[in-house]
């Protein structure tokens, strides 16, 4: 019995999709890189944003193998702050996404000049050279990488590098994770404009090079909307307060018994006439924004009603109060 409580999560079907959700998630995240940002300079932060400035610094050494190189302290560090399980999650995540990227990039470039060029004419032959559309493949790019990233992030990994910063950030300092990517990353598009833009340390600064800064700091904010959108998902969910004078009992009993759904009476007072009153509050999906809107008019006409977006529900009928160490991407 005792061995069975062991193995038993191992096995689960829940365990399986975890570990295939983290593989997929790097796999994803590494085809952003390789086939649409690494090619153009683009340096959306990161380990592997900054692996790609020290590829123009020695062009000889891939953009994943400096992501090994820098992991490497990050994930020990993330192993004493997060614990074991939360670590070795950390390292497969880290340890296989440069590998895939490493891959890849030898397939999609023909000969070894090409690859240490990261010549985009010579990426695939040449297929999906980009080199006239910079925000067509840098959109793209960020939506594969905060595809990635989510996917990893919500199985409570990562996949190394600023994403621990982000994860030390949110837990001491109660920074976002988005947020913490963005601030994080923000630094390591400045050493791009330094080593690409201006040529330190290469003496082959780009003329345009300011302008990739740019095209970098787009795709820093794409990915981090995607990952919030990835580890939290859409709000479909509406508030809505309504005051009516009368008929608050028809309105009761459609909220209760055609709806379904409960709600909240909360005690106000009209301003102008100083008279007291009871407000509804109620949370629906969005699909039943329009029921309630429709009867609400049938019942009273005079009645006043706000409907705004519900961030984030939590509770019966909604989404289950998040555990305490569980992301929050925004």
């Amino acid at each position: 019995m005792q061995l069975r409580k062991i193995f038993e999560p191992v096995f689960s079907f829940r365990w399986w999709m975890s570990w295939i959700s983290i593989f997929c998630g790097c796999a994803i995240m590494a085809a952003g890189f390789v086939f649409f940002i690494n090619p153009y300079n683009i340096v959306p932060g990161g380990v592997y944003g900054a692996s790609i400035v020290l590829h123009n610094l020695f062009p000889s050494i891939q953009v994943g193998t400096f992501g090994y190189m820098l992991d490497g302290p990050l994930m020990v560090l993330a192993v004493l702050l997060f614990g074991k399980g939360f670590g070795a999650r950390t390292i497969i995540a880290a340890m296989t996404t440069p590998g895939i990227m490493n891959i890849m990039s030898r397939l999609a470039y023909p000969t070894q000049e090409a690859l240490e060029s990261l010549d985009p004419s010579q990426l695939l032959g040449g297929r999906i050279d980009l080199s006239n559309d910079l925000m067509l493949t840098t959109i793209i790019g960020a939506v594969l990488i905060g595809i990635g990233v989510g996917l990893v992030v919500r199985n409570q990994a990562t996949t190394g590098g600023t994403d621990i910063v982000a994860m030390i950030l949110q837990k001491y300092a109660h920074i976002n994770f988005s947020k913490g990517v963005l601030i994080a990353d923000s630094m390591v598009v400045l050493s791009g404009l330094l080593v690409i833009g201006f040529g330190l340390g290469t003496g082959e600064g780009e003329g345009e090079g300011w302008l990739l800064s740019l095209y970098s700091l787009i795709a820093i904010y794409v990915a981090s909307r995607v990952i919030a959108y990835v580890i939290d998902g859409a709000s479909y969910d509406k508030l809505i307060f309504i005051v009516s004078d009368t008929h608050q009992e028809e309105l009761r009993r459609y909220i209760t018994h055609d709806l379904d759904r409960s709600a909240t009476y909360i005690k106000a007072r009209g301003m102008y006439t100083g008279e007291d009153k009871e407000m509804i509050f109620l949370v629906v999906s969005r699909k039943e924004v329009s029921l309630v809107q429709h009867m609400v008019k049938d019942i009273d006409p005079k009645a006043f009603m706000v409907v705004t977006d519900a961030y984030d529900t939590f509770g019966e009928g909604f989404k289950p109060l998040p555990d305490k160490d569980d992301l929050q991407a925004a």
